[in-house]
């Protein structure tokens, strides 16, 4: 069987027999998410955003972005459209309604743009894009758009300076410009094209977005860095106007205990260059976006970067506890309409440079719902 039909059949269970909202899935997982990482009203107001999606979404990888460095128990929400879905059509639909916002027609157009084998931007990204929900518990609190990121996941935009780079670099500025409702920007796309040429040819881009509600930027990730000075020398050749002492001395004290085996930078570029603030994400095994252990995670491969993340004083200690609990193997979910796999792990750990110290630490977590394979006993899934 293959992965697509796999989908198909796990969105037509969860759709029919299984629950109403993609909230309604998230209410029967509660139980697996720690108080102390998600709750009380700051779960109630994550619900309340997936009440407003499709139970399908549950069949594609998703997952919450953790700020490890507050107190308080709250989370956004990162999803999974993959064109050729369900899901995908639910947004393609939304954005053709009459009152869609450019939201709603952003999303669909970017599903749109990436449907035929063709098109230029699916010859790059493929199928599949990332949306990002900043959530708000406030009661009063309106809903901001959602960011968007592609990843060129079929024609890898690696640092070796070709001329197909830059197009393919274009070609996704402006999908993301147009999804966004910006007027393209030479001198914006110029600044991206500056920070693609500070690349080495085993870096690479490893994702664009936007986020339509904040202010104009393209959030740019840029991976495979596995030395510290290989990212120190990165960051000189961008021009980047920021503390190198504090990245130097702290992925420093990483490095010594062999604490991750890749990095990756984050840059919001604007026409006006880089700013100094900085995101610094560490991962603790290479990922293969094709890879069918991709998704496979261990609580060992984690355990040194969350020591030294407690050692620098960086992060909430019990928090922390929580995050070296989540991973977990297989897990049997009992539904309505027979059983279903469920896979939990960490993507990647953030550290965000502010001024002159890490401010912030965010924890990438996923969760993967599988349809199981064959007949089994019907019972319910929360059980």
């Amino acid at each position: 069987m293959s992965i697509e039909e796999q989908w198909a059949i796990s969105e037509k269970r969860l759709l029919e027999e299984e629950a109403d909202s993609f909230g309604e899935v998230l209410e029967l997982l509660r139980g697996r998410m720690s108080p102390l990482l998600i709750g009380g009203q700051d779960w109630e107001g994550l619900l309340g955003r997936a009440r407003e999606l499709p139970a399908t979404m549950a069949a594609f990888p998703f997952g919450f972005e953790l700020p490890l460095h507050e107190r308080r128990p709250r989370a956004d929400l990162g999803v999974s459209v993959v064109g050729g879905s369900g899901t995908a059509a639910f947004f393609v639909e939304r954005g053709r309604t009459d009152d869609a916002d450019q939201s709603a027609m952003g999303i669909s157009q970017l599903v749109r743009c990436r449907e035929q084998e063709e098109a230029p931007l699916r010859q790059i990204i493929g199928t599949k894009m990332m949306l990002e929900y900043d959530i708000d518990s406030s009661p009063r609190a309106a809903y901001s758009d959602p960011g968007f990121f592609l990843r060129p996941a079929e024609r890898p935009i690696i640092g070796d300076g070709a001329d197909q780079r830059f197009q393919d670099i274009g070609v996704v500025y402006d999908a993301l410009a147009s999804a966004a409702g910006w007027n393209p920007d030479p001198v914006e796309r110029r600044q991206v094209e500056q920070v693609y040429r500070a690349l080495n040819p085993d870096t690479y881009i490893e994702s664009f977005g936007v986020f339509p509600s904040r202010d104009r930027a393209l959030r740019l990730t840029l991976a495979g860095f596995r030395k510290k000075h290989d990212v120190m020398e990165f960051l000189e050749r961008t021009g980047w106007r920021g503390q190198y002492s504090v990245v130097d001395s702290t992925v420093s004290r990483f490095e010594k205990r062999s604490a991750f085996v890749n990095m990756a930078v984050h840059f919001d570029v604007r026409a006006s260059g880089l700013g100094p603030t900085l995101g610094l994400s560490f991962l603790t095994k290479d990922r293969k976006a094709k890879d069918p252990r991709y998704w496979v995670d261990t609580p060992q491969q984690w355990t040194v970067l969350l020591d030294c993340i407690r050692e620098e004083g960086l992060a909430v200690p019990e928090k922390l506890s929580e995050m070296a609990n989540w991973q977990s193997g297989a897990e049997t979910l009992f539904g309505s309409s027979g059983n279903f796999v469920l896979m939990r792990g960490i993507h990647h750990i953030k550290l965000v440079l502010e001024g002159d110290r890490f401010g912030q630490v965010k924890a990438y977590i996923f969760l993967l719902v599988c349809s199981w394979p064959q007949d089994t006993e019907r019972k319910v899934l929360s059980t």
